[in-house]
């Protein structure tokens, strides 16, 4: 799989711009906030329907422009698929596939597979579990697109369930009759122990097929340093059995256990969306113990044991490095675009060429604010 052609309208710092681009490697050179990180971000977009920048879809949307829209047109196994977006701020996207509009637009999920690191991913290992659980969610959607439905669904699951917990905290607060506003509870339970289980399921089969690429990856970066694992944590506790009407006897068991405090705190506290992707080096947990360095080769083994796994279950993802190797020394470097140097489309972006090793130096596009240019 590559990208053969990526247009931007209105998308960020462009107004317009379009790329033609090949397989194998690729660089896009320019100082920093010229709109390297920009371009890939919206490639990014396409493959997820998210920004791995920002939380919502108004910044992606270029100053006193009503939309952006992005094209990609994707080669898969010989035949190209054109994924269209407009992305408009406080409306829902719209998409079209080879120019004929979908009912969704997460119809699109999965016309292109991609597997990007960004300096952002630091957080994967210091920052809060909603970060690891967006990277375990967003490599299940890109193993099996149908869970990006499960994933929609389980949200507004506990989006619904959580107004209804808030609206008895607060009607408890002023002496109302709560009951009557938890009449419907049990209905939301199922509904989210239904979805909870899918989710759940699919994540600790992920985790089981990811585990062995990790530690293979970390190693290879930090050439044998320490031992990486991941395991998943969740509040049902104990060990999770891995079918979907255990799974979600468990999930109904632990809200009726947890009924007294969500209403006392007006939230949901059981489920798939309290749950942590858990990283260990050696005997102890990366965040809080893994020094920098350590903690960028962890992160980065997170990104290449996604791509390793879609690899070798016959997915040919492109693989981005946004201003990677700006962050490693040469050590980490030179293995880094070993590990890289086969895939079918790489795309590394870098403020200066030097950075970049030699072996990794393709086709190079020159990026200045709002124009991309292909270097001589």
């Amino acid at each position: 799989m590559y990208v053969r052609r990526v247009e931007l309208t209105d998308f960020r710092s462009y107004e317009r711009a379009a790329v033609d681009l090949e397989p194998g490697v690729t660089v896009l050179v320019g100082p920093n906030g010229t709109g390297k990180t920009n371009l890939v971000e919206a490639l990014g977009y396409v493959a997820t329907l998210d920004s791995h920048r920002v939380a919502t879809d108004a910044p992606l949307v270029r100053a006193g422009a009503a939309a952006a829209i992005v094209r990609c047109a994707i080669v898969h196994e010989g035949r190209e698929l054109l994924v269209e977006l407009e992305i408009v701020p406080g409306k829902s996207n719209r998409a079209r596939l080879n120019r004929s509009p979908v009912r969704r637009a997460r119809e699109v999920i999965g016309a292109l597979r991609m597997v990007l690191f960004a300096p952002e991913d630091l957080e994967l290992v210091r920052g809060d579990p909603g970060e690891r659980r967006r990277y375990l969610d967003d490599l299940l959607v890109a193993r099996m697109p149908r869970f990006a439905g499960v994933r929609a669904d389980y949200d507004r699951v506990v989006k619904q369930r959580n107004a209804l917990l808030r609206t008895a905290y607060l009607t408890r607060k002023v002496g109302g009759n709560r009951g009557q506003d938890l009449s419907t509870l049990a209905v939301w339970d199922q509904h989210l122990a239904h979805h909870g289980a899918e989710l759940l399921a699919g994540r600790l089969e992920l985790v089981t097929a990811l585990a062995p690429h990790l530690t293979k990856a970390y190693d290879a970066v930090a050439a044998g340093r320490s031992a990486a694992a991941i395991a998943y944590t969740s509040r049902l506790g104990g060990a999770l059995a891995s079918e979907r009407a255990a799974l979600e006897q468990a999930l109904l068991e632990a809200l009726a256990e947890q009924r007294s405090a969500e209403i006392e705190r007006g939230v949901t506290l059981v489920g798939p969306h309290r749950d942590d992707l858990a990283l260990t080096l050696g005997d102890l947990p990366a965040k809080g113990y893994a020094s920098h360095g350590e903690s960028w080769s962890f992160a980065l083994a997170l990104r290449l044991a996604a791509y390793d796994l879609l690899r070798a279950e016959g997915i040919e993802p492109v693989l981005v490095l946004d201003d990677v190797f700006a962050e490693l020394d040469a050590g980490r470097r030179d293995r880094l675009a070993t590990l890289v140097g086969d895939a079918s489309q790489l795309l590394v972006t870098c403020a200066v060429p030097q950075d970049v090793p030699a072996t990794l130096r393709g086709a190079r596009f020159d990026v200045a604010p709002g124009v991309v240019t292909r270097a001589s």
